[in-house]
Order: C-alpha cells, then structure tokens, then sequence
C-alpha cells in the first residue's frame, strides 16, 4: 500500500510541474506572438512621456518571469536615445514630458541621455519636467527642460556627489575568514574592503579627486542649461542651501512649483487643447512598438558594435557579465566578417578576471591590422574594462567616464579558522608535492607561498602596463606612472593620455565610419553577442541554466542590500588575478 501510495504522489507531482511547465511555455509564445502582432499608432498632438523608473543600461533587458518570480528589467540606453532622436523628427510628437525620481544609471549614461533632449530641442519642441522628488541625477536631465516643475511638498537634492564603501574586515574577523592579499599599485584598493575598516589615505585622495571632476563638470552643464553664474551655483550645492520646494524655486533650480494636474494644463497650453481635453501621453514603451526600425539603410556594408557590459569572466559568461571567451568570439566574427568595415567596442565595465581580459585583448589587436576598432567608454571603462579599449585604434569616453585603475590583485581567503573554530569541521590532507594543494582556502599560505603568489600579480601587472604602454604610445616609465590602480574621470584620463577624444556612443560610431570612408546611410549597425530570446532565457531554467535569474530575482528583492551581498559572492568566486576597479563604485 505504501509502494502504491508512493507512486501515485510521483504521479500527481509530475503532472503538477508538467502543467507548470506548459503553462509557463504558452504564456511565452502568447506574449512572443502578442508582441510581434501588435501594431500601434501614434496620435496627432502627442507627448512623449518619459518616466525612466527602472535602471538604464546599455541594452534593454526584458523582465522574465521564472519559476522564482519575475526578473528586473531595464531601459536600454541605445533604445532610449534612439526613442527621443526619432521623436524629433516625427511630426505626430510635440513635445517630451520627463516625469521623473529616482534615476538609475551612471553619470555618463546620463550625459548621453542629456545630449539627446539638447538636441531635440533643436527641433524648436518643447520639454517640460515634473518632480515629486527630484534626486542629484534626475535633476541633472531634467536641467535641460524648458520648464521644471516640482511638487510644493517635493524636495530636490543638490548637495553635491558621494560614495560609501562597505568594509568587511571586522566581519570577517568575527567569521575567522583570513584573506590574504596580493597586489601592485599604491592606489589598486580594490582589496581594502576584505582588509581595512576605512578608506587608506590614497584610496581616499583618488575618490575625492575623480569624484570633483564628475561634480564640476555636472555643475557646469547645469549652470549653462538654466543660466546661472558658475560661482552662485557651486555655493548653492556646497553650502546645502536647497532644503524645500521653495528654496529650489526661490535659487532658480526650478520654474515652477506644482502638482501633476498643473502639468496636464501646461501641456494643454502647449497643444493648443481645450481644458476638458486630455492630452496624449506616449509611453516609452508603446513608442517603441511604433518603431519603425533604421531598416531603410540601404548597402551591405556594417559597423559591428560589440557591447561588453558588467564584470570580466571566463569562459560565456551571460547577459549579466562579460564572458571572455564569447566576447572574444564576438571581437572575431566580426573580424572575419567581410561586410563589416569597423568595429565600436562599447565598454561599461569595472574588469575582473586578468586572464579573460588578455583573451579579449588578444582579438581587439589582430581585429586593428584589417579594419579600424574604436573604444567608446560608457560609465566605467576601468582596469580590465581598460584592458580592453587600451590597443583600439581610438578610445572616446565622456567626461564624467570613470577610467584607469590599471593594476592588478589576487585574493585566497583562508577559511580554516571559520570552519575548525565556528563551524567545527577539520580539514586534513595528503599531497604528492611540497606545493600540491595550492591554491587552497583551507590553511594559512606560507611566506615563501606567499612570495610566490605575490609575484606571479606582479608579472601580470608587468605585462599590463607594458601593453597599455604600447597601445598609448607613450614610454611605460611614464604610464606606469598613471597606473599604479589609480581611477581617473574621463576628463582626468583625456588630459594625461589615457583616451584620445571626449564624446559619446555616436562620436564613435561617426569616427568610426569615417575611418572605414562609409557615408552616413551607407551602412547598418550590427549589434554583438547576440542576447537570449525571451523564450531561450526561460527554457535555459529547465536545463539547469537558471543561476543568471536567481542573480535578477535577489536583486528585485534585496533591494540596497544586494551590492553587500554582490561583494560576498564576488571574493568567493574570484579565480585567478583581477583586473577590477577599486570597491564596488556607486556615485550618488
């Protein structure tokens, strides 16, 4: 009877997750079918409407819906400014309404965005902001508006930028987790959080300088968008003198105080409407089902724009990272591709393995000998981000483009302590060598392991400076004098060497194209690696694929608390020597 009563509860549980699972499966094709059947129309006298709540990142990733809940989305950058150049010349668009908070995404991201609505405005239509709150970044884009509205109860930050960095030394001492340490550079502090209980004294002078240059320059675009003295406003955000709505208008941060109906009638003012008349709105989203694509290049010829977003890895990698070995397939494909003429490699990326990133390098040199290849620095572009864009023929970032940090660490975590002292468990060994078991986070290393290890960071650090040199054309003495881990902001970078030309995506793009002799319309954009279907990313659950959507989901939920975690994961799966930016970086 228990036998029978056994089999018929496998019975019921396998028809229950065959159900699941088919379910699941249609509701992938229904929204696959939906989404390519619908076609949308945009109204005569419309507004597009950008809300930007979700974090901008190179591509847009779609949200997925998985076995452990629905995974976070994105705006895609590229999507995005493509959305706000087409509203510019579509005739059924009068304007942009920036209905904007918190927004996610970096400085340089941001500047790009920025770019586009200046240039829209070119077009003579208008753009009208709306806060309730109104962070340091959102109040960045929305500067450009012609009309800036917030909340009478709202507040809008302009006190300058910040960054905290979390430490985990007193946390590993009450684990008894030893991490033993090796690195080169006075300013690689990429390991003083697993060492350290605050910033060392050059950690601390490198952040503050980067971190003003990014504050200076956002200060003087802002200064220059709503017409203020340098000086006034650089005093307005030292002394912290915006602490309500009314200071913010009474300073000339914004026009105008009022509620979201206020702007509905401004907007009806704009369209010439009828005060019962509704205005229409156009979200990001729906604008995007009308696009009609840039299909209509004519020519066979492409510029193959190959996006390396997130930390370095071995091998794949995913949508989330930087896989060495795909990325390097990517760099080659299009290498052997007779139809592409160039290459933009698309960086935003803090590094990560030394390895994965010499793998890259390797294919960005032999891709130079038969077509140009341009570096265009996103956000972050540093250590083994810069790695990459170091031999392009030229590197383009933005100003507030965080960049350098050329050096390398190596971290083995001795986890022996944790495991005899807290958790009880004994670890014993037999060995054919004297060195058999290194690496290994079971035991103190020696001195002379120790020496080794140290050692072999140096010898990669060598040959990391050596080839920065060689792609920079400068001697190494001096490079190794901009190295040494040290961060730049890309204005920093522009003024020692380090990158050639301060600009966006499309400066590279059109630099690119030049140096190929293409036209304008005289070529298509081939984006690389080709990312998950929808469909592929769900069926990739069922075939033990799934650690990327977790990754996603414990974002969603963790909310501030996923980066401490990020930082935990990070320093247990580090293999090999890094090339990664110091700490895990957030301007806010």
């Amino acid at each position: 009877m228990r036998t029978f009563l056994k089999y018929v509860l496998a019975t019921i549980t396998g028809l229950f997750l065959f159900g699941l699972v088919s379910f699941v499966l249609m509701l992938a094709f229904a929204a696959a079918l939906g989404s390519s059947a619908d076609e949308v129309t945009i109204a005569d006298n419309s507004v597009l409407e950008l809300k930007l709540d979700k974090p901008i990142t190179e591509r847009k990733q779609e949200a997925e819906f998985t076995p452990f809940g629905a995974g976070n989305s994105s705006i895609g950058l590229i999507d995005l400014k493509a959305a706000i150049a087409r509203a510019k010349k579509d005739d059924d668009i009068r304007g942009i309404l920036l209905n904007l908070e918190i927004v996610q995404g970096g400085m340089a991201s941001l500047e790009e965005v920025r770019d586009a609505l200046i240039d829209f405005k070119k077009s003579g239509k208008f753009v009208v902001a709306y806060h309730e709150t109104a962070s340091e970044k959102s109040y960045y884009l929305s500067s450009v508006a012609d009309e800036i509205y917030l909340h009478p109860q709202g507040l809008l930050e302009f006190n300058g930028l910040s960054s905290e960095v979390f430490f985990y030394k007193r946390l590993f001492d009450k684990l008894g987790v030893e991490p033993f340490i090796f690195r080169v550079g006075s300013f690689k502090s990429a390991v003083e959080p697993y060492m350290r209980e605050s910033f060392s004294d050059s950690a601390r002078f490198q952040t503050v300088s980067f971190l003003n240059s990014i504050n200076d320059h956002s200060v003087q675009q802002i200064a220059a968008a709503r017409k203020l003295p340098l000086a006034r406003l650089k005093v307005i955000q030292d002394s912290m003198l915006v602490h309500n709505a009314e200071d913010a208008q009474r300073l000339g941060l914004v026009t105008k105080l009022g509620y979201y109906d206020q702007v509905l009638d401004y907007l009806r003012g704009k369209l010439k409407l009828e005060k019962d008349k509704k205005p229409s709105l156009v979200s990001l989203s729906t604008y995007d089902k009308a696009d009609t694509d840039d299909d209509t290049k004519t020519g066979s010829n492409r510029i193959a724009v190959i996006y390396a977003e997130g930390d370095i890895v071995g091998g794949k990698g995913s949508d989330e990272n930087v896989g060495g070995t795909k990325f390097a397939d990517a760099i080659r494909r299009a290498r052997l591709d007779d139809k592409v003429k160039a290459i933009v490699l698309r960086i935003n990326s803090p590094g990560g393995s030394a390895l994965a990133s010499d793998v890259m390098y390797r294919e960005v040199m032999l891709a130079k000998k038969v077509k140009p290849v341009i570096a265009s620095m996103s956000d972050v572009a540093a250590s083994g981000g810069y790695y990459l864009a170091m031999g392009c023929d030229t590197i383009v970032a933005h100003p507030n483009t965080i960049t350098g940090s050329i050096g390398v660490f190596g971290v083995l975590p001795n986890l022996g302590p944790l495991l005899s002292e807290k958790l009880g468990i004994t670890v014993d060994r037999v060995t054919t060598g004297k060195f058999s078991d290194i690496p290994t986070v079971t035991r103190r290393l020696s001195p002379f392991e120790q020496q080794m290890m140290q050692r072999e960071v140096e010898r990669i650090y060598t040959d990391f400076t050596s080839k920065a040199a060689q792609g920079r054309r400068m001697p190494v003495e001096r490079l190794r004098r901009l190295a040494s881990g040290r961060v730049w902001s890309g204005l920093e970078a522009k003024q020692n060497g380090l990158v050639d030309v301060l600009g966006d995506f499309d400066d590279a793009l059109t630099l690119a194209a030049r140096r190929a002799n293409l036209k304008e319309g005289d070529y298509r954009i081939q984006r690389l690696p080709r990312r998950k279907s929808a469909l592929e990313s769900l069926l990739s659950y069922f075939d033990g694929n799934s650690e990327e959507a977790e990754l996603r989901v414990l974002k969603s939920q963790m909310g501030p608390l996923f980066p401490i975690y990020q930082q935990y994961r990070a320093v247990t799966q580090m293999q090999g020597v890094q090339a990664r930016l110091p700490y895990e970086l957030t301007i806010q």
